[in-house]
C-alpha cells in the first residue's frame, strides 16, 4: 500500500481533502477492490482499532459498506443503536461519544438528520470522525465512491459533462458531488424543478437549467436523484406522475447523451420516478457498480485516515 500516515484528522465535507489527496484515495482503492474479489477478501491493515457506527438515520448502503470496509481491513466494529442507548435517558450527543471513545474507539462513522452534527461530535473527542451524511449537508464518501466510478470508467474529470437531475435542494449527495467534481475539473449541469434548486446554487461553478433534454444532451454522466419526500415540506411537487413527465430518466432522454454515458443513482432508487426502470437495469447502469466501489473506497479512506504507513 502506498497511502502514507496522517495524523488524526476528520473528513466532514469534501473541503478536508486536497485535489491530491482525493485522487491518492480513488487510487487506492483499485488495490482495495481487487481485495474484495479475492476468495479471502481481508487485510489486517486496521488490526488493533475499533469503528463505531453512529447511525442515527436510516440506511442500507453506506452502514453496511462501512462495515463491510472496517472488517475487510480486520478493525473491530461496533454498530451503535441510538434507541437501546442512553441517549433515551437524555444523556447528550457529546457524552454518549466521549463514552464511546473511553472504551477506545478509534473511528466514529456518523449519519444524523442534523446538519452540522458530525463537526460538533468532532470537538469533543480526539478519534476520526467521518461523515455518513448530516441531514442535506453533505456526504463526502458517497461523494468519493461517485468519482471513483467515473475515474475509472472514465480515467479522469477533466472536460466531462456530468448531468445531476432530481432533488437537488434536499440532496447532502450533490453539494459533495459538486465540490469534488468541480476542483477536478468536470463541469456540473444540474436539473429539476424550480421548486427543487437552492437559490443561488450558480455561485457553486455549476450551470443550471429546468429543461432535462438540456442538460443531458451530450452528457458523458447521468446521475439520478431520489425524491426526497421525508425532507420536503407540502407543495414542492404537484404529483409524482407530472414530475416522471417531466424529469424522469428515460430511454429517450438518455439517447441525447454521449454514446459511452454513465447512467448514476446514489440509491435508493424510486424506480418508475426519477428513472425509468427499464434504464436503471440497461447496459448504461453502473448503480450496482457504485455500490461495490463504495465498499472499496470506504476501505482506502479509513486507512487513509487511521491506518496508512509510509511504504
Amino acid at each position: 500500500m502506498t497511502v502514507k500516515a496522517k495524523a488524526v484528522r476528520h473528513l466532514i465535507t469534501m473541503d478536508d481533502l486536497t485535489n491530491d489527496e482525493i485522487i491518492m484515495i480513488l487510487e487506492e482503492a483499485k488495490s482495495f477492490k481487487e481485495v474484495l474479489g479475492r476468495d479471502i477478501k481481508k487485510v489486517p491493515a486496521l488490526r488493533g482499532k475499533t469503528v463505531v457506527l453512529l447511525f442515527f438515520e436510516a440506511s442500507t448502503r453506506t452502514k453496511i459498506s462501512f462495515e463491510l470496509a472496517a472488517k475487510r481491513l480486520s478493525a473491530d466494529v461496533v454498530n451503535f443503536s441510538a434507541s437501546t442507548s442512553s441517549l433515551k435517558k437524555s444523556e447528550s450527543l457529546k457524552d454518549t461519544v466521549r463514552t464511546l471513545e473511553a472504551m477506545a474507539a478509534d473511528v466514529f462513522v456518523m449519519r444524523h438528520s442534523y446538519p452540522g452534527s458530525a463537526q460538533l461530535v468532532a470537538k469533543y473527542i480526539k478519534g476520526a470522525v467521518l461523515n455518513g451524511g448530516d441531514g442535506a449537508h453533505s456526504h463526502p464518501t458517497q461523494a468519493l465512491l461517485d468519482m471513483y466510478t467515473i475515474y475509472e470508467k472514465k480515467g479522469g474529470f477533466k472536460g466531462l459533462k456530468v448531468a445531476i437531475i432530481g432533488d437537488i435542494k434536499h440532496s447532502r449527495v450533490v453539494r459533495s458531488n459538486i465540490e469534488g467534481l468541480t476542483r477536478l475539473g468536470a463541469e456540473v449541469v444540474l436539473c429539476g424543478p424550480s421548486t427543487l434548486l437552492p437559490r443561488y446554487i450558480e455561485k457553486f461553478n455549476v450551470s443550471v437549467t429546468y429543461n432535462v433534454e438540456e442538460a443531458i444532451t451530450d452528457a458523458d454522466v447521468v446521475m439520478g436523484l431520489r425524491i426526497q419526500f421525508e425532507r420536503q415540506k407540502q407543495g414542492l411537487l404537484p404529483t409524482i406522475l407530472e414530475y416522471a413527465q417531466f424529469f424522469q430518466i428515460n430511454r429517450e432522454r438518455l439517447s441525447l447523451a454521449k454514446p459511452d454515458v454513465l447512467l448514476m443513482h446514489p440509491g435508493p432508487i424510486n424506480r418508475g420516478v426519477e428513472i425509468e426502470s427499464e434504464v436503471a437495469d440497461s447496459v448504461y447502469s453502473v448503480i450496482d457498480e457504485q455500490v461495490t466501489n463504495g465498499v472499496a473506497v470506504r476501505m482506502s479512506l479509513l486507512y487513509f485516515l487511521v491506518g496508512g504507513k509510509d511504504e
